[in-house]
C-alpha cells in the first residue's frame, strides 16, 4: 500500500496538472508551478528559521518543546511541498503554511500516532537497566558523600 501511494499521488498531479492546462494554458500552468516552487524555496527558509526560533523560545521558557517542534516541522513540510512541482502538493503545502490548518494536522497526528508512541515506549521500556522499574535518577546532583567542611580547599 505504502508503495501505491507515490504512484497514485504522481497520478494525480499528471492529471490535475492536464485540467489546469486545459483550463488557464499551458504556459501559465507551467509558469505557475515555477512560481510556486520560487516562492516555496523562500518559504523554506523562512519556516525554517521560525521553527528554531519556536523551539529555541520554548527550551528558553522551560516549556516542552514538542508542541513546537511539531508545528515548525509542518510548516517547514508546507514549505518543502511548495518546492515540488503540482497543484496538489502546492495546496497541501499552503494549508500546512496557516497556523489553523497547522494546529489541526498537529492534532490529527497526535491522535492518530500517540497510541503508537505509547506502545512503542512501553513495549522498549523493558529493555532499559533494571528491567521496567528503572531507578530514578539523581538529576539535580543532591546526593553528597562528603561533608563540605572536611573537603580540600
Amino acid at each position: 500500500m505504502f508503495l501505491l501511494l507515490p504512484l497514485v499521488l504522481l497520478a494525480l498531479e499528471v492529471f490535475v496538472f492536464i485540467e489546469v492546462g486545459e483550463a488557464i494554458g499551458w504556459l501559465l500552468a507551467v509558469i505557475l508551478l515555477v512560481g510556486t516552487s520560487v516562492i516555496g524555496l523562500q518559504l523554506l527558509r523562512i519556516q525554517g528559521r521560525a521553527a528554531i526560533e519556536r523551539v529555541s523560545l520554548a527550551v528558553s521558557e522551560r516549556r516542552a518543546p514538542a508542541r513546537a517542534a511539531v508545528e515548525g516541522a509542518l510548516g517547514f513540510l508546507g514549505a518543502v511541498l511548495l518546492v515540488v512541482p503540482g497543484f496538489v502538493t502546492d495546496a497541501v503545502g499552503v494549508l500546512l503554511l496557516f497556523p489553523l490548518t497547522r494546529q489541526l494536522a498537529h492534532g490529527w497526528l497526535s491522535h492518530r500516532f500517540a497510541q503508537h508512541v505509547v506502545r512503542f515506549a512501553s513495549t522498549t521500556g523493558r529493555f532499559a537497566r533494571g528491567g521496567r522499574r528503572a531507578a530514578p535518577a539523581d538529576v539535580d546532583s543532591t546526593a553528597v558523600d562528603e561533608d563540605l567542611g572536611e573537603l580540600p580547599r
